[in-house]
C-alpha cells in the first residue's frame, strides 16, 4: 500500500476506484466496503484508493466536543495495511477544506486529482459543505463527470448497524470484549515505555509504565484488564491498571503492564497493547500488602481465563 500524506502528492496514471471516509476504528463494517473496494478494482484492472482524513471532521468543525478516537492516525495506517489497498491518501482536514461545495469536492478532488472511476460509499454517507452532498446527489454529479457509483447498503455491512460512535462508547464503558466483536480485532493501546514509581517492582509485580503522545486516543475506563503484546517477536499476557493508583495517593492517570513470565528491561521501547477483557476497578486498599493479595487474585483469574479462552484447541 502507498501512503500519500497530501492529496497533492498523489499521482497515478491508472484509473482509480475510490471510497472516503475517517475510518475511525476500520471496525467490521469498514472492512466490508474495503474489501468490496479492493475486489471490485482488482476485476476491473483499477487501482483501489482510499482517501481519508485527518484531523477528524469533528476536530475541526466541533472543538467544543473533545472526541476522543479508537485509533491514532498510525494505528490506523497499520490496520489499513492489511486490507490490500493500493493507496492511501491522508488530507489534511481543515475548516477551508470543509467549504468545498459537493461540486467543487466531486470535480476537485476525485475527478482532477484522483482519477476516479468507480465511487464506492457506505449507505450513510455525506460530504462536502453542510454534509449537502448525498447519493442522490453523486449519481447526479456521476452522469456529469462519468464516473459509476455504488452503494454499500446497511444490511450489506452488518446485521447489526455497527458503527464508531458505538465502539467508542463500549470502550468507555469498558465493554472491551464488546467493541473487540465490532472492530473485528483486538483494541489496543500504543506507547512508549516510561519511568514509573517502581512500586509493581517491590511487591513483586513488576509494571511497565506506557506513556501515549497523542491526546486525542481514546482511553478505557479506569480499572483492570486482561492484556496481551508481541515483544520481539513472542506473545506475553498479562494485566494492565489504568487509573489512579489510589492506594498509593497517586495524583495522575496512568497504564501500567504487569507481563507474565517476563523480566527484560522495556524501557524506551514502543509496545503495542490488545486489550482483552476488563477485569475489575480500580480499588482504593487499606494497605499495599492488600494491595499485593489482590494482585495475586487478579493474576490467577487472568490466567483462568487465558487457558480457559485462548488455549481451548491446545
Amino acid at each position: 500500500m502507498e501512503i500519500f500524506n497530501d492529496l497533492n502528492t498523489y499521482k497515478s496514471n491508472n484509473r482509480t476506484f475510490v471510497t472516503i471516509g475517517t475510518f475511525d476504528g476500520v471496525h467490521v463494517g469498514h472492512q466490508k466496503v474495503l474489501k468490496d473496494l479492493v475486489e471490485s478494482a482488482k476485476k476491473n484492472n483499477a487501482s483501489s484508493v482510499l482517501l481519508t482524513f485527518f484531523p477528524h471532521p469533528r476536530m475541526v468543525l466541533q472543538k467544543e466536543s473533545n472526541i476522543k478516537l479508537i485509533n491514532t492516525i498510525d494505528e490506523r495506517i497499520q490496520l489499513l495495511h492489511k486490507i490490500g489497498l493500493n493507496s492511501l491518501v491522508i488530507h489534511e482536514f481543515s475548516n477551508e477544506f470543509s467549504n468545498l461545495t459537493a461540486i467543487e469536492f466531486v470535480k476537485k478532488i476525485l475527478v482532477n486529482k484522483l482519477k476516479i472511476a468507480k465511487l464506492i460509499i457506505g449507505y450513510d454517507h455525506h460530504f462536502g459543505k453542510n454534509r449537502e452532498g448525498n447519493f442522490e446527489k453523486l449519481q447526479e454529479l456521476g452522469k456529469i463527470f462519468d464516473f459509476k457509483l455504488k452503494k454499500i447498503s446497511q444490511h450489506d455491512i452488518s446485521d447489526i448497524a455497527v458503527s464508531s460512535t458505538k465502539i467508542r462508547k463500549a470502550i468507555e464503558n469498558g465493554e472491551i470484549e464488546k467493541a473487540n466483536t465490532y472492530l473485528g480485532y483486538n483494541f489496543m493501546l500504543t506507547g512508549k515505555v516510561v519511568i514509573g514509581k517502581n512500586l509493581g517492582e517491590k511487591i513483586g509485580f513488576p509494571t511497565a509504565n506506557i506513556s501515549i503522545k497523542e491526546t486525542y486516543k481514546l482511553i478505557p475506563k479506569t480499572g483492570v484488564y486482561l492484556v496481551k503484546s508481541k515483544i520481539e517477536n513472542e506473545t506475553f499476557f498479562g494485566m494492565m491498571n489504568i487509573g489512579f493508583r489510589p492506594t498509593v495517593s497517586g495524583k495522575n492517570q496512568t497504564i501500567e503492564i504487569n507481563y507474565f513470565n517476563f523480566s527484560k528491561n522495556l524501557y524506551g521501547k514502543i509496545l503495542q497493547v490488545e486489550v482483552l477483557k476488563y477485569m475489575r476497578n480500580e480499588i482504593k486498599f487499606e494497605s499495599v500488602e492488600a494491595l499485593k493479595i489482590q494482585l495475586h487474585k487478579d493474576k490467577e483469574n487472568a490466567l483462568k481465563t487465558i487457558n480457559g479462552t485462548f488455549f481451548e484447541s491446545d
